[in-house]
């Protein structure tokens, strides 16, 4: 992502470091201007709508400028630091002059502006844009004769010359050009053979509009800021949307309008669990690894997608099929500072209790830390959201935009419960499974949900089941 806009001077431009991304903010430098740089090292952080990335200089040399301080949102494209280098391949200057127009230079003027080229200029004449295949009389230049027809659209500018003859058109065409007044000469046809339809013809008749029309709307725009400098700022405080928290909001908005929801509940007595969680982490093959409740409770959604695999799909509306996955890459919604973030698990279904603690603690440590990467975000195909830490019951979750189903665990707590003919404190929870019901009818939604009440309530279901 570079470019050379002077002679030993690169400009280094903000990448897509994710998938289609077209910002970034930049969190903060590591560099300022004189500092020495190596090739490989990292002269800033950046936000994008995914994760904190880190961004390396790919060249050696002295930093010239930062074009943007910290806290700026910069388009993927834009060049953010300039780097004096010495040596290395003669540049080619930005503003050189149209003067030399060799045939030999033909490839520069491919320039993909996002990639960190600038666009040069370039000495092939451009087409003249194509308009309808019509005689001109006038010796008026090539490319001003599509602006003319453009101006006969309505019927309402000058007659073009090379239009004065017969035109083409069925009798009731023109009969009704003939009632509304509008010369068929002056229509631009838009059938096949230059054949003037019936729509070319009420286009024609349309009133033009006025130019007194545009000042209105300009001048409302102008009045916009006004009011919203009228808040208190003592008793109101404006954040600005941006970065994960923006990205989050329009994921959300296409969740919820896109799949239609169904939520379901059971509560569940999970007291066994519990026990085995405890006698877990005296195992020795569990040492040093996080085991908690969230880890069964992974654990027994596996084995319940493994007993019911339709449910781990997704909807494709663009070919209208539904995409069963034979893996699974097991989202785990975690709360950051930057906002509310969906890592996932590779081929969760594939590792063994051990590994997928492993995997869990490396994945909460990352999100903490603010280091999970896009592609750690990506993929998913059902996701668990553990609401219990906030000490809520549950709630109604929304689905991360292309997967099928999400879990979410209430808060684990001592409570009442019947067990074994009498009434005894029991450590109980509430589970909700939301579910894209254009694939996952009740009965498949339903069946998941319990078989992952049924493996939490009795646990030894992990062996019998799996």
């Amino acid at each position: 992502m570079t470019t050379m806009t002077e002679a030993s001077v690169r400009e280094f431009k903000m990448p897509d470091v994710g998938e289609g991304l077209t910002e970034a903010e930049i969190l903060k430098w590591y560099v300022k201007p004189g500092d020495e740089v190596t090739d490989g090292q990292v002269v800033c952080e950046v936000e994008t709508a995914k994760a904190a990335v880190e961004l390396p200089i790919p060249y050696d040399g002295v930093v010239r400028d930062l074009h943007f301080p910290e806290g700026t949102t910069v388009a993927v494209g834009m060049s953010i630091i300039a780097v004096d280098v010495s040596g290395g391949a003669a540049p080619v200057e930005a503003p050189a002059p149209a003067a030399e127009p060799e045939p030999e230079k033909k490839p520069e003027g491919r320039q993909p502006v996002l990639v960190g080229y600038g666009v040069a200029v370039s000495s092939t004449k451009r087409r003249p844009r194509k308009g309808p295949q019509v005689p001109v009389q006038e010796p008026a230049p090539a490319q001003e004769t599509p602006v003319v027809i453009q101006a006969e659209l309505n019927g309402h500018g000058a007659p073009v010359a090379a239009l004065k003859e017969r035109p083409l058109a069925k009798p009731p065409v023109r009969k009704l050009a003939k009632d509304l007044g509008v010369d068929l000469t002056t229509v631009v046809p838009s059938g096949p053979d230059g054949i003037i339809t019936r729509e070319d013809v009420h286009a024609a008749a349309a009133p033009e509009p006025t130019a007194v029309e545009t000042p209105a709307p300009t001048a409302a725009p102008a009045q916009a800021p006004v009011p919203a400098a009228t808040y208190d700022t003592a008793r109101e405080t404006r954040i600005p949307v941006k970065g994960v928290r923006k990205a989050t909001a329009a994921a959300m908005v296409g969740s919820a309008f896109t799949a239609p929801h169904v939520t379901e509940f059971v509560t569940v007595d999970v007291t066994r669990t519990m026990k085995l969680v405890e006698e877990l982490k005296q195992d020795k093959e569990m040492q040093g690894l996080r085991v908690n409740p969230l880890l069964l409770i992974a654990k027994a959604l596996l084995v319940a997608i493994k007993r019911n695999p339709d449910v781990n799909a997704s909807w494709d509306e663009a070919n209208q099929e539904i995409v069963q996955k034979h893996y699974v890459n097991l989202g785990i919604a975690a709360a950051t500072p930057r906002g509310l973030i969906v890592p996932n698990i590779k081929d969760a279904h594939a590792k063994t209790l051990p590994q997928l603690a492993q995997a869990l603690g490396e994945l909460v440590v990352t999100a903490k830390d603010g280091k999970t990467s896009p592609a750690a975000m990506q993929g998913g195909t059902v996701t668990i959201t553990n609401v219990g830490v906030f000490g809520v019951d549950t709630g109604t979750p929304i689905l991360n935009p292309g997967e099928s189903a999400i879990l979410a665990v209430g808060a684990i707590k001592l409570q009442p419960w019947v067990h074994k003919g009498k009434v005894k404190p029991r450590q109980v929870t509430t589970l909700a499974l939301s579910f894209d019901h254009r694939l996952v009818d009740g009965e498949l939604g339903s069946k998941v949900l319990a078989d992952v009440a049924a493996i939490l309530e009795q646990p030894k279901r992990l062996i019998t089941w799996a």
